[in-house]
């Protein structure tokens, strides 16, 4: 086995892709979820998304529910951003870390957001702009990266194609999305391979959907290809609105769970991250699909020390 890293950095996705998936739930409840995921170690932590409210109905309180979050001190926040609108009202708002996505797929990418891949491309271009002269960084996320449901299998050389596009254009970091969860431990090799080859040195995070069970398999391959950055949303959370059939996103605590038993600090105190999903069960009224929650008594097994 390829040499791991001891530490890696997890951003907690749960408030802002996790929620946007779910039924709506009231302001508080969004608030009270940020401010416990904030006390448990996690390090980044995606809080909300400054979209249109007709798009994304639960989002529509992202400005209230910012202003009330209690924010930790070494914990980074970020928002995501479909537009410059979006872009504007998240600079207003005192965000200094960005996202934006776009698809590989340029179905998906029309579904979303109602233009082809290129036009946001060239959307992107000027966001970014914007965002550094504000102060801010700029993280370009590739949807359906391993895959669309709309088109099928996503070949990796469009993916470097699109992250050729985005570095030229100054984005300070990528990151990959299993949108629909075809990712694979062999698709993970391929498509790091393809962007690697012509984009060494840019920095890179993986986010990984469950649908196919492929998720803490893709999160062990891109470890040992020397990925240390990941999205993880707690419980299990979320999904796609415009990935028909997919399932939530990897569990935090699932991840947590593997790492530290493998040795590899994320500075999250697990007890307490576990102690969150079962709040996020009884905020959602639902029944999550973290295997974690689902194993009964805290019979974990002793993690290896870091």
């Amino acid at each position: 086995m390829a040499e791991l890293p001891e530490f890696v950095s997890i951003r907690e996705v749960g408030p802002r892709d996790g929620l946007q998936n779910e039924e709506p739930i009231p302001t508080d409840a969004k608030v009270r979820l940020l401010d416990a995921l904030s006390r448990t170690g996690v390090r980044r932590i995606e809080a909300v998304s400054f979209v249109h409210p007709k798009a994304i109905p639960q989002m529509a309180d992202a400005d209230e529910v910012w202003r009330r979050a209690a924010r930790v001190d070494g914990v980074r926040y970020s928002a995501l951003v479909p537009n410059t609108r979006g872009a504007q009202r998240a600079l207003a708002a005192g965000f200094t870390e960005i996202e934006v996505v776009v698809s590989a797929s340029d179905t998906h990418n029309r579904r979303n957001v109602n233009r082809s891949t290129d036009e946001s491309l060239d959307d992107i271009a000027e966001l970014i702009e914007l965002l550094h002269g504000a102060g801010a960084r700029a993280e370009v996320i590739v949807a359906t990266s391993f895959g669309c449901p709309y088109e099928g299998d996503t070949e990796p050389a469009r993916v470097a194609a699109i992250v050729d596009r985005v570095v030229r254009d100054g984005a300070d970091r990528v990151a990959f999305g299993d949108t629909t969860g075809m990712g694979t431990p062999r698709r993970v090799r391929d498509l790091l391979t393809a962007v690697r080859d012509r984009n060494a040195q840019v920095p890179v995070l993986m986010h990984f959907h469950n649908t196919r069970g492929t998720a803490l398999a893709n999160m062990l391959t891109a470890l040992e290809l020397g990925v240390t950055e990941f999205d993880a949303s707690v419980g299990g959370l979320g999904g796609c609105p415009y990935a028909p059939g997919a399932s939530g996103n990897l569990a935090t605590e699932e991840a947590v769970h593997m790492l530290h038993d493998m040795g590899i600090d994320t500075g999250i105190d697990l007890d307490a991250l576990i102690e969150v999903a079962e709040l996020a069960e009884e905020l959602t009224g639902r029944r999550l699909p973290s295997g974690v929650l689902r194993a009964g008594p805290r019979s974990r097994l002793t993690p290896l020390p870091v």
